[in-house]
């Protein structure tokens, strides 16, 4: 019995004369995400990604490898037939043989894409559908509800059964939509901001800021472990570390404190920006949500991104912590970002912190500051890590 994987598209097949770019992009993304489980023909015919083993394989990792690719609505793990009514219900006894055997109720839905084939598909349903239900009488029928949904898809090239199509992840293919860098700290909104900008089809790159000796090697390798994470979706992406220790202590030698955070994340963004636009990024990604802490105010964000001239995405600004961490759970950050290991936002945090900056006493403050050789210096400084 041939099995392969059916993957069935998404808003893609929307799209018009382009729609081609969008399923070539797929296809390679795929192709690179099962790269090292086998060898595979990859190709789509009729709205459809056809994965097909040309050797031995699991299918089962081959299938949750592909669940993480953004471009993809439903995976559904077929077995192939030739196309006639006798190979169908056979291959049905036989591939669903244990999931037939244990449900209660189920239900036959068929898809006759090749219309010269004899039978409708309401036809179809219902000689097959009896068949079943005479092989295994246990089973009744729940058209509305069913345990067991058994799909018949008469293609083109051949028949295919499969059952139960499992959810895909969704969005559009990365890197369709081009390329952005995510402003990556150790908590749990900025990995999330990335995986849902990421599922828009925007590659990623990201940016973090440490503060050694403050911050600590620990916090450095929790950031790679989160990006890690983050990559199980979007593909190999690089991770910048910024040192970030010389700009904080001159801040704090030399400006007071209440401005502390906003001066701090003004040059966070002036270093991203430059960073992003050296590696063909078109945007900014944070993980800013309005209200959440005093450097989130609609005025804080207004002063922070203010020297920006990339767009600035904040995929979570109107989600609240609980709705977050529900994704950030799905997405398996969550336990790694909690990990009790101190980021550079929270070094020298003031007990007052300004939440109504004014952008004229921000660009005061900052006169103290040698901004472009600070800025400079932490570019240059700059490592870049392979995720």
């Amino acid at each position: 019995m041939k099995e392969i994987l059916l993957l069935k598209l998404g808003e893609i097949v929307l799209k018009g004369l382009n729609r081609g770019t969008f399923e070539k992009r797929l296809m390679k993304n795929i192709a690179w995400r099962i790269r090292d489980l086998g060898e595979f023909k990859i190709y789509c015919m009729q709205s459809t990604i056809y994965v097909e083993p040309q050797g031995e394989c699991d299918m089962s990792y081959v299938e949750e490898r592909i669940s993480r690719v953004f471009g993809i609505v439903s995976i559904c793990r077929a077995a192939e037939c030739e196309k006639n009514m006798d190979a169908i219900f056979l291959t049905a006894t036989e591939f669903l043989k244990d999931k037939l055997e244990s449900a209660k109720t189920f239900k036959v839905d068929a898809k006759r894409a090749d219309k010269s084939f004899p039978k409708k598909s309401p036809e179809i349903c219902m000689e097959i559908g009896g068949k079943l239900h005479d092989l295994y009488p246990h089973l009744s029928v729940d058209v509305k509800n069913p345990e067991l949904l058994i799909k018949v898809e008469v293609r083109d090239r051949a028949a295919f059964v499969h059952a139960n199509p499992r959810p895909g992840a969704g969005g559009m293919p990365v890197g369709a939509n081009g390329r952005a860098a995510l402003l990556l700290s150790g908590g749990i909104d900025s990995p999330v901001a990335g995986y849902m900008i990421a599922k828009r089809g925007v590659s990623l790159m990201g940016i973090h800021f440490f503060s050694y000796p403050y911050t600590s090697e620990r916090a450095k390798q929790k950031v790679i472990e989160l990006a890690e994470k983050v990559s199980a979706y979007t593909g190999k992406m690089y991770v910048a570390m910024v040192p970030f220790t010389k700009i904080q202590e001159e801040i704090r030698d030399k400006c007071d404190e209440d401005l502390f955070t906003l001066i701090m994340r003004r040059f966070m963004m002036r270093i991203a920006e430059k960073i992003a636009i050296k590696n063909d990024c078109k945007a900014l990604i944070t993980g800013e949500s309005l209200g959440q802490v005093a450097s989130q105010t609609m005025e804080a964000l207004g002063v922070t991104a203010s020297m920006c001239t990339l767009p600035v995405l904040r995929p979570v600004i109107g989600m609240d912590k609980e709705e977050i961490v529900v994704i950030s759970r799905k997405i398996d950050t969550f336990e790694t970002s909690i990990l009790p290991y101190e980021d550079c936002c929270t070094v020298f945090t003031p007990k007052h912190p300004k939440t109504k900056p004014r952008l004229c006493d921000l660009e005061a403050a900052e006169t103290a500051l040698d901004i472009d050789a600070l800025v400079e210096e932490a570019i240059v400084n700059t490592e870049f890590v392979e995720i």
